[in-house]
Parts: C-alpha cells; structure tokens; sequence
C-alpha cells in the first residue's frame, strides 16, 4: 500500500506536466519546431538556419493560427533540426514541441507521442542509379541497401512478400542526405525510403538524371506533424488549424508549391501529384495509423 501512495502523486503530477504545451506558449511567447535538414521536399535546408518545405510551411500556418488563438502579439519561432533517430526523445523530454518533418505514424510510435492529423500519405519506393538495370525487388539479391538511421524502411522491404529470400546487406546513413551520398557514391545499390524525400534527394542532385526511383510501392504510409502525448488541447488546436487550412484549399496550393514548381536551391521540380490516399486523408482528417492503411484489402 505504501508504494501505491507514493506513485499516485507521481503519475498526477506527470499528466498535468504534459498537458501544458499552449501555456508555456502563452508565457514565454517561444516554441521550438523540430525540423529535418534533407527530408525531401517536406523539410530541407537551405543552409544558414534556413529551414523550408512542405511541412515547414503548415506547421508555421499552424502556429500563426494558435497565436491568434491565444492572443499573443510576438511568437518567436525556433528551428531546431532533429534526426530520425532524436526526434522522439526530443519530443518527449520538452526539447521541442511540435515536429515538422517526414514522421510515419504508425501504432508503435503512438505508445510514446502524438500525431497531427495526417497531412500527406506516403508511398515507399527504393532509388538506383539509372544505370544500374535495376527495376525490381527481385533482382536485390547480393545488393547493399542504403537507408536512414532511425526508419522502418528496411524492414517494411524484409516484411515485403516479393522479398522472400532475397539476401541483401543493410548499410545506414546518420539523415537522408547521407544515405543518398552512400547510393550517389557508389557504396549502396539502392536507397529505400519515402517516395518523397528520395526525390527530393535526387532534385537537389548534381545530375539528376543519373538516378531513377523504381520498383514495387513497398508500403503506405500516412505523414503526420508530431505532438507530445497526453496534451490534448495542443492537439486539438494543431488539428483544428490543419483542418482550416484543408478547407480553405491552401493545403493543395502548398503541394503545388513544394511538389509541382521548382524548388530552391536548385530549381528543379520533384514533380509528385498528389496521390489518391492523401486526397482520401485531406477529405476525411485523421490521424489514423499506418496499419490501418496496409490491412486494408
């Protein structure tokens, strides 16, 4: 009975900790967005603390939006970039507080954080050099594969049906810029990831022409700004604030920002329509997870 009391304190304390994301805003007229330094057209940067892209452009949307909601004449916004491997741990120790990047939502992440609603889903593909004749999963076998530090990507391709038993080695770059420098150098035969950050990667190229994104779509994957667990009413202020940029059709004009027109620094267009399941996602907001996506029959 003893150790009961003792904890009860504990846990009360913890729940009203974490529900307090919009006070601190209000108090200290600060908040910290985890950003990604090459994650494709949704969160790049272009050097000198500059940070931008798809989800940068929401998020800072978002927070104009909860600024006017809490009457704050100043909001500082600080830029803090994150990793794949970091960027949970960032969240949930209060390093920042809100995550604009290439997050998946899946079932596993949501024991430890929160997630917007779904703002792009994502189709995962693997880059080869357009040289090297690869077109297929199958022909994989012997091939070093390249992925990020911190992402399923190799594992959703292991889990692949047309992947059974088909050997290949794994190598890992620290952030996506490095794992594309391990397939651009020669090192890897293919990069698995989000269809979007490889061509994003490849847009920002010295000869984009030497690469190509083939294959089979190895999953899907809904896209979502990342929260703390257990505070709602942020929650519910980043979602309403999405919501509002949905309806108004602003959503659709930032894909064709990011995704149809030429991009900085280079000016090279992506050139990724929008895809059947985000129009689904931007109908019907959600936050549902990727599982939900890949049992469906």
């Amino acid at each position: 009975m003893k150790k009961l009391l003792i904890f009860i304190p504990f846990l009360i304390l913890n729940c009203a900790q974490a529900d307090q994301t919009l006070k601190k805003i209000k108090d200290n007229g600060i908040v910290v967005m985890g950003v990604r330094e090459s994650s494709g057209a949704l969160s790049y940067t272009l050097g000198n603390g500059k940070y931008v892209g798809y989800h940068i452009d929401i998020c800072n949307k978002v927070l104009a939006g909860i600024q006017k909601q809490l009457g704050i004449k100043k909001l500082e916004i600080k830029y803090l970039p994150v990793t794949s491997q970091n960027r949970i741990p960032l969240i949930q120790n209060g390093t920042i507080d809100i995550e604009c990047g290439s997050t998946t939502n899946n079932l596993s992440r949501q024991k430890d954080v929160a997630f917007a609603v779904t703002t792009f889903v994502e189709e995962v593909r693997m880059a080869v050099l357009a040289k090297s004749g690869i077109s297929s999963i199958s022909q994989l076998g012997g091939k070093t594969i390249a992925t990020t530090t911190g992402t399923t990507s190799v594992q959703t391709l292991r889990k692949h049906e047309r992947a059974t038993g088909i050997n290949f080695k794994e190598i890992y770059g620290k952030d996506h810029s490095d794992s594309f420098l391990l397939l651009e150098s020669g090192r890897a035969d293919a990069f698995v990831m989000d269809g979007t950050i490889l061509s994003g990667n490849i847009a920002r190229a010295k000869n984009p022409s030497d690469f190509k994104i083939v294959g089979e779509v190895l999953s899907i994957e809904p896209i979502a700004i990342m929260l703390r667990k257990d505070d709602p009413d942020f929650k519910k202020a980043v979602d309403e604030n999405i919501k509002g940029i949905i309806k108004s059709g602003e959503i659709a004009k930032l894909w064709n920002k990011w995704f149809m027109q030429p991009i900085p620094p280079t000016n090279i267009k992506v050139g990724i329509p929008v895809n059947e399941n985000t129009k689904l996602a931007w109908a019907n907001p959600n936050d549902k997870p990727m599982e939900e996506y890949t049992t469906k029959k």
